[in-house]
C-alpha cells in the first residue's frame, strides 16, 4: 500500500508499505481522505511537534474518512463509511474518571509522542481498534466527514465554556479550528460570533461561513469587556491578551490554540480583576459523535476545506497548508 513519510524536518516522501492485517478486535479501513492538522505541519516542517522529536518513520494523519475494508468479527460490512476517534486512553487517575482524554498513557494516531510512534492515517489502508471506529450517516459526503476530529475539538472548547447557548462569543484567530468553532458556535445557539485574525483570507473565509462579524486585529482593536464567552484559537500571546480584555465581567475564557512549552508575556491581570473563568482545552472526550450530527446537519461546514490534492502531490499538500492567508483546510485524497 501506498503511505507518506515523514522521516524528519523537511523530508516527506510517499513509500510503499506493507497493507496491515487486523488482529481480533480491530478493523481494516480504507482511508480515502485526510486532513492536514498543525501537529502533522509541525512534524514536516520542524521534525518535532513541541517536545515530540520524530525518531523513526512516521505516517502522519489523524483527521481521516474512509470505509471498512475488512471486519474480522463481520460486524461492520465492507464499504461501510467511517470516521475514527483517532486516540487510545491510557490508565485513569483519582479526579479525572470521567476525562479520559487526560488519562497518562493513552495514544494519537499519527504521533510521535510515544514509542514506538503510533503510525498515522495518511495511508491506502489503516487498522484501528474496534471501538475508534465512527459509522457515518447516510448522504454525509467523504470530504465534509474528514472534518470529524478538529470539529470534535472546536465542540469540546465550547463544553469547557460551559455551552455558548445565547452568547456573545469572540473566536480569536480564523484558522480551520478557528472556523469550525465559529460555525459550532453558531449551531450551538449563539447570539452572535466576532471573529479575529491578522490575514484577509482567513476572516474572508469567517464571513462566508456566516460570522457575524469579524475584525482584522493589525488595523482595528478587539472591544473591550464585550463579550461573554472568548475561544482563543490561535495561541499567540498577543491574541490571549486581547481576549482577556475583551471579555466580559465573569466570562468564561477557553484556551484551544496551542502555545509554546515556555513562559510568555501573559497578562492575567484582567483575568483576575474580572473574575474570568479560564479553561484549558486539549483534544476531546467524546464530542466526535456531536461532530458528525452536525457535519451531516449544516453542509456550509464543509466550506473550511478549501484545497484537496491527490496523494502523489502531498508535498504540494503540506506546502499549501503552510500558507495560512491563502488556505483552510487542506485534504489529501487518496482514491486511486
Amino acid at each position: 500500500m501506498r503511505a507518506a513519510i515523514i522521516h524528519g524536518k523537511g523530508s516527506l516522501e510517499i513509500r510503499e508499505l506493507p497493507t496491515p492485517v487486523p488482529a481480533v478486535g480491530q478493523v481494516r479501513l480504507r482511508v480515502t481522505h485526510v486532513g492536514i492538522c498543525g501537529s502533522d505541519l509541525h512534524y514536516y516542517v520542524d521534525g518535532a511537534n513541541g517536545a515530540f522529536q520524530i525518531r523513526e518513520p512516521l505516517v502522519p494523519g489523524h483527521e481521516l474518512s474512509g470505509t471498512v475494508d475488512l471486519d474480522p468479527s463481520g460486524r461492520l460490512g465492507a464499504g461501510t463509511p467511517v470516521t475514527v476517534h483517532p486516540a487510545t486512553f491510557g490508565t485513569t487517575r483519582p479526579g479525572i474518571d470521567d476525562k479520559p482524554h487526560l488519562w497518562p498513557g493513552g495514544s494519537y494516531l499519527g504521533s510521535a509522542s510515544t514509542w514506538p510512534h503510533t503510525q498515522g492515517a495518511m495511508a491506502d489502508y489503516l487498522v484501528v481498534d474496534a471501538p475508534m471506529v465512527r459509522r457515518l450517516p447516510d448522504g454525509l459526503p467523504a470530504e465534509r466527514a474528514a472534518l470529524a476530529e478538529p470539529l470534535a475539538v472546536a465542540l469540546h472548547g465550547i463544553n469547557q465554556a460551559g455551552g455558548v447557548r445565547g452568547a456573545r462569543v469572540l473566536v480569536a484567530g480564523a484558522g480551520p479550528i478557528g472556523l469550525l468553532a465559529m460555525g459550532a458556535a453558531l449551531a450551538e445557539g449563539a447570539a452572535e460570533v466576532t471573529v479575529t485574525d491578522v490575514l484577509p483570507g482567513p476572516l474572508r473565509r469567517a464571513e462566508a461561513l456566516g460570522a457575524t462579524a469579524t475584525l482584522d486585529v493589525t488595523t482595528h482593536e478587539v472591544p473591550l469587556e464585550a463579550f461573554d464567552v472568548v475561544l482563543e484559537c490561535s495561541g499567540a500571546p498577543a491574541s490571549i491578551n486581547a481576549g482577556l480584555l475583551a471579555a466580559r465581567r465573569a466570562a468564561h475564557y477557553v484556551q484551544l490554540g496551542m502555545v509554546a512549552d515556555r513562559p510568555s508575556a501573559i497578562n492575567l491581570a484582567p483575568a483576575i480583576s474580572k473574575e474570568v473563568t479560564m479553561r484549558g482545552s486539549f483534544r476531546f472526550n467524546d464530542e466526535i459523535d456531536d461532530a458528525i450530527g452536525l457535519l451531516a446537519e449544516d453542509e456550509r461546514l464543509g466550506q473550511v476545506v478549501t484545497h484537496t490534492f491527490n496523494l502523489s502531490r502531498v508535498v504540494e499538500a503540506f506546502d499549501t497548508a503552510q500558507d495560512s492567508e491563502g488556505s483552510g483546510k487542506v485534504l489529501v485524497d487518496l482514491r486511486a
